[in-house]
């Protein structure tokens, strides 16, 4: 596997002409209700891009991964994007950590430094961080066919090139399917994983749900019913939705700022949990890309073919109440070694962000268990 340095530097005129289009957004009425029932409000999203035009500097976090090591690999004819962060202890478990939509590389920079230079050497991480094929600094596929095994299996020749012959792994999003998909393609090299957001139909004997279970299945009938528009339209004609969100800063912003307001747990002001500059951060990485289209295709190559095969290696799951919660007994059922399990207290779709404490706990919590 060729592996390449890479450094991020996006064009000064790329900046300009972002401001340029903000300053020419023709913007439409105000929703009718007092709710985000219509989806994200007026106010919220002009505010939002008043501070992108005039005040955001991109050139911040753009530093921030510079500083970090950071390269790019050719796996399965694609170009791959990643951090890889090595602890300075030499005992340290390599960690391979998958993000989501609406997510990038960014929403792992809190966690990198606890878990590669933690007070104990015991809870040491070598940690890998690869953007998904599609997003960020990775090649946009060109063909079909890069659904969630192909990613899965190109992570496992990833983590072969960069020379770690068992490794943990962990992720939420999109990034828990792969994850699950790569304790069932690369088992014997896996010495756990640990997922957020997990999913797994009922088995084939009936078990015994608890009120916790049914409030869940609820709530993922809820949200499916007036939440996941997004998810239909990315998954049958992203194609069509990209023309906006390619063309438009704002309407790339109110598709995505959306979702962090929507998916984050409200136990504290929605600025605190999620500062603007960091909300713009992960809208910018996908304007200055160009891969809100080619990132809405994983919807489109999942849509009805998401593996969901048996999974036999240490797994761990940690559950965030604003996150989507399945029986355990049906996640018993497809993990056969579900060894760790917890209901975190507070925090939502993207725990990376809003708690990278608990994550980097939970992290190190189920690993103890297992390497």
């Amino acid at each position: 596997m060729n592996v390449t340095e890479f450094e991020v530097a996006v064009p000064e005129s790329s900046v300009d002409d972002l401001r340029s289009r903000l300053s020419l957004t023709r913007w439409p009425d105000a929703e009718t209700v007092s709710d985000w029932s219509q989806g994200a409000p007026l106010s919220f999203v002009r505010s939002l891009a008043e501070h992108w035009e005039h005040k955001y500097d991109w050139r911040s976090v753009e530093s921030r991964l510079n500083a970090l090591p950071q390269f790019r690999a050719e796996i399965d004819g694609l170009g791959i994007h990643f951090l890889h962060v090595r602890s300075p202890h030499a005992g340290a478990t390599p960690l391979l950590l998958t993000h989501g939509w609406p997510g990038s590389v960014l929403e792992f920079l809190e966690v990198l430094e606890p878990l590669t230079n933690p007070a104990d050497p015991a809870d040491a991480f070598h940690v890998v961080v690869p953007s998904l094929p599609g997003y960020g600094f990775s090649d946009k596929p060109t063909e079909t066919g890069w659904g969630v095994e192909r990613i899965a299996r190109a992570w496992s020749s990833l983590m072969t090139g960069l020379g770690y012959e068992r490794y943990a792994a962990h992720g939420g999003d999109w990034g828990s399917f792969v994850t699950a998909e790569l304790g069932h393609v690369d088992a014997s090299r896996l010495i756990g994983i640990h997922l957020t957001m997990v999913f797994a139909g009922p088995p084939e004997e009936q078990v015994e749900l608890t009120q916790r279970d049914y409030a869940g299945l609820a709530a993922l009938k809820e949200f499916q019913a007036r939440e996941a528009g997004y998810s239909a339209i990315q998954m049958t004609k992203p194609q069509t939705i990209g023309y906006g969100l390619h063309d438009s800063p704002v309407a790339l912003l109110a598709w995505i700022a959306e979702k962090y307001y929507s998916w984050t747990d409200h136990d504290r002001p929605f600025e605190e949990l999620v500062p603007v500059d960091k909300l713009l951060d992960a809208v910018s990485i996908y304007w200055f890309t160009g891969t809100a289209t080619s990132a809405a295709r994983l919807y489109w190559e999942s849509h009805n073919r998401v593996p969901m095969h048996q999974v036999s290696v240490p797994t761990g799951v940690t559950i965030f109440p604003k996150d989507a919660r399945m029986p355990k007994a049906w996640i018993e059922a497809r993990f056969a070694d579900l060894r760790y399990w917890n209901d975190a207290e507070a925090g939502g779709h993207f725990p990376g962000i809003e708690r990278p404490d608990v994550l980097v706990s939970e992290l190190r919590t189920f690993f103890r268990h297992v390497r």
